[in-house]
């Protein structure tokens, strides 16, 4: 073998080398991008904390599934077994740095990555009147709605539907012959022609309150009239003042006349009572009768005083008296 065939080989050879070293490069670079994408992923290289939760059923969730809070990845589920009797235990592998924000009154449901995505959990956080959950914690599970459930609550929808219908159909029967307010409406003519002349009384009447609420405006705008009485009343403080004084006027002439009222009344009660010389003569029969025959006796008192002084007018030792008497006023009525 020569030289130049030598050469060939040795180059050969050191291509070789350099492909298998190339490709062994980039299948480590592969290998080691995969690592760090699938650990991102898993958040193997994170902190992270276990909590778990019981499932009476996990409708298809399996181990690797994402675990959600508020709408945000932040976990996967890490196992999946079964404990009691035909229950679920998951165990879930959360960022400790989400710890903060659940409580241990917080609950996990299962969900669906879109309407027929892949299952996932998701944790429905707490109040902050309850302590943050702790490494190995458990939460509280709620009851997934199965299918049978939806199927059975649509079963008794459709049910109310039906007798909802049956009681509409019911009813259309009935107005079609006549039953009912409605029916006697469609069937009965002379009612029909009854509530069409209600409804124009209805109608007039509605129109006659309108035009009432148009005087009433009407009016209320000539009260407000500049220079009329209400105006006056309402602005005008001498109109009001002179008001005012005639009110009080007629207050004081109220109370005169109800301080009359009082004596009156009392005037009269005196009249009805006998600690008086007026209330005896008219209550007390007895004193008047005294009281008439004490002015009868006058009366015969005062009608012999008057026959005695004629009699003395005669007498001739006092004749001279009365003659000059009458004398002098003749005189007196002749100087006037």
């Amino acid at each position: 073998m020569d030289t130049t065939d030598t050469g060939q080989v040795a180059v050969k050879e050191n291509r070789k080398a350099i492909m298998v070293g190339v490709f062994l490069a980039l299948g480590l670079a592969i290998f080691i991008l995969g690592v760090f994408t699938l650990g991102g992923q898993q958040k193997s290289f994170e902190k992270n904390i276990i909590v778990s939760a019981v499932f009476d059923d996990v409708a298809g969730l399996k181990k690797g599934n994402d675990v959600w809070f508020s709408g945000v990845k932040v976990g996967t589920i890490s196992e999946i077994k079964f404990i009691g009797i035909a229950q679920v235990n998951v165990k879930m592998r959360i960022d400790q740095k989400i710890q903060q924000f659940v409580h241990t009154n917080s609950t996990v449901h299962i969900g669906s990555d879109g309407f027929i995505g892949n299952k996932l959990i998701v944790i429905e956080g707490g109040t902050g009147d309850f302590p943050q959950v702790q490494n190995n914690g458990v939460l509280q599970a709620q009851k997934l709605l199965s299918t049978d459930d939806m199927l059975k609550t649509l079963q008794k929808n459709n049910n109310n539907l039906l007798a909802i219908t049956a009681d509409f159909k019911t009813i259309g029967q009935d107005i079609l012959k006549g039953k009912g307010t409605v029916g006697t409406l469609l069937e009965d003519s002379t009612m029909s022609t009854q509530l069409r002349a209600s409804m124009r009384n209805l109608q007039a009447t509605t129109t006659s309150a309108a035009r009432l609420a148009g005087q009433l405006d009407e009016f209320g705008n000539r009260l407000n009239t500049k220079g009329g009485l209400a105006d006056k009343l309402l602005t005008d403080t001498a109109t009001f003042n002179r008001i005012k004084a005639a009110a009080a006027q007629l207050q004081q002439a109220a109370a005169n006349a109800s301080t009359f009222t009082n004596n009156l009344n009392k005037a009269t009660n005196k009249l009805n009572t006998t600690d008086n010389a007026i209330g005896v003569l008219l209550n007390d029969p007895k004193a008047a009768a005294k009281v008439q025959t004490t002015l009868d006796n006058l009366q015969v008192s005062s009608a012999k005083l008057n026959e005695t002084l004629d009699a003395a007018q005669h007498n001739f030792l006092l004749r001279g008296f009365f003659k000059k008497k009458a004398k002098a006023k003749a005189d007196s009525l002749r100087k006037q």
